[in-house]
């Protein structure tokens, strides 16, 4: 069978709500009310105990905090690394486990056991890895062409959640060409999936380019039965408004815009709270400093290890400072620190009475797109072939959406 290239409607419906509308209407997860109704976006190795805690502080407690990303045949399996992401402090409620497998059974088992020990209480499906290890065995992003495959892991996974509400993560499709968000969507809906949450680029755009929010738009159009949740290009809290605004969607998901910024929620929830712009959190270098090194302490506290919470928060000192008059070279040392009192040393040292710098909220994080999309030899033959041959090599601890 050809297969088919994916057509959208010439023009997107136009969603323009009131200001009331976009502030005080929650987002309903199955039984969990979230308002304001701002998510944050999984991503590997970042959205850890540690950030989480971060985020949830600078939000009062208010929106949905969802874990990395956790392979499914790793959780079945109960992989001592994968038995500690999967673990939340007791004041995370509703705890929320994103999942991404390509196995129906494996994602079936893996629900299965999050239900029956208590693991979470929300689970989310990632369909969003554009990463090229991932979609050259069929995975990530390159899954929902599949539609019996994509049908079949929903399936199993709502059926076996026993009544945790199941959502799930997508992009627009492949490439252009080949869009799979509105046949995914009505496939969801079908099986039962609560919400949707819609990146708004093709795996071939990775994290380039802008994000359509047009085609998230549409998708709120063709499931009207469930929540559409919009995703890509926040940068700032007035991005959250204008998307919900723009598309009728029912609530955002924040990925990279809150890399080195974890008040970025406090300031999502100022602004769907009708706060303003004079609410928003504008921290000096001096307050970033003491989040910075608060970070690095959680992580440490965590792992368990002093030394190894600040080896894993190196990775965060570009994104904290930013903007900021911090120089190459203080960047540099500050990224080698290897225990708290030296990170904290190098902090002092800095000039931590400069403002928020100007055009400090823009893009941060990966920005690059992919000329293609590596996929399995004959993957875009047949859209409804139930994608046999995916395999566990699939399954890689990596994430993205």
């Amino acid at each position: 069978m050809a297969a088919p290239r994916s057509a959208e409607p010439a023009t997107a419906p136009k969603h323009v709500l009131e200001d009331a509308d976009v502030m005080t209407t929650p987002l309903r997860i199955g039984p969990h009310a979230v308002q304001p109704p701002v998510v944050l976006a999984p991503m590997a190795g970042i959205t850890n105990a540690p950030f989480r805690t971060l985020c949830r502080e600078f939000s009062g407690g208010k929106g949905l905090f969802v874990s990395e990303m956790i392979t499914t045949r790793a959780l079945v399996e109960r992989n001592a690394k994968t038995m500690q992401l999967v673990r939340f402090d007791g004041s995370e409620r509703p705890r929320s486990i994103q999942l991404y497998g390509v196995d129906p059974v494996t994602v079936g088992k893996a629900a299965r056991m999050i239900a029956d020990e208590d693991l979470a209480d929300h689970i989310d499906l990632n369909f969003g890895c554009p990463v090229p290890k991932v979609t050259r065995k069929g995975g990530g992003s390159a899954l929902p062409y599949k539609r019996p495959l994509l049908r079949a892991i929903l399936h199993e996974a709502v059926s076996n959640a026993g009544g945790l509400p199941v959502t799930m993560k997508m992009r627009k499709g492949i490439d252009d060409g080949h869009l799979t968000y509105l046949d995914a969507g009505r496939i969801a809906v079908d099986e039962g999936v609560t919400a949707i949450a819609l990146h708004g680029r093709t795996a071939a755009q990775h994290y380039g380019g802008t994000a359509d929010w047009d085609a998230i738009a549409r998708l709120k159009e063709a499931v009207p039965e469930i929540p559409v949740l919009g995703n890509g290009d926040i940068w700032c809290a007035e991005d959250a408004l204008r998307m919900v605004r723009e598309t009728g969607c029912d609530g955002v998901v924040v990925g990279r815009g809150c890399l080195g910024r974890p008040w970025l929620f406090a300031d999502l929830v100022a602004a769907f709270e009708g706060a303003g712009e004079e609410a928003y959190a504008r921290p000096a270098l001096g307050e970033v400093a003491r989040t910075m090194l608060r970070h690095a302490t959680l992580l440490g506290e965590w792992l368990g290890d002093e030394a190894r919470g600040v080896i894993d928060f190196r990775k965060h000192v570009a994104w904290y400072t930013k903007g900021f008059s911090v120089g190459s070279q203080a960047r540099q040392r500050l990224a080698v620190a290897s225990s708290l009192e030296e990170l904290a040393g190098l902090l002092d040292g800095l000039d931590l009475d400069q403002p928020w710098p100007q055009g400090a909220d823009g893009p941060r994080g990966r920005t690059h797109s992919r000329n293609r999309v590596v996929l399995p030899d004959g993957w875009l033959d047949d859209p409804y072939e139930c994608g046999q041959g995916v395999g566990a090599e699939a399954e890689l601890d990596t994430s993205g959406g």
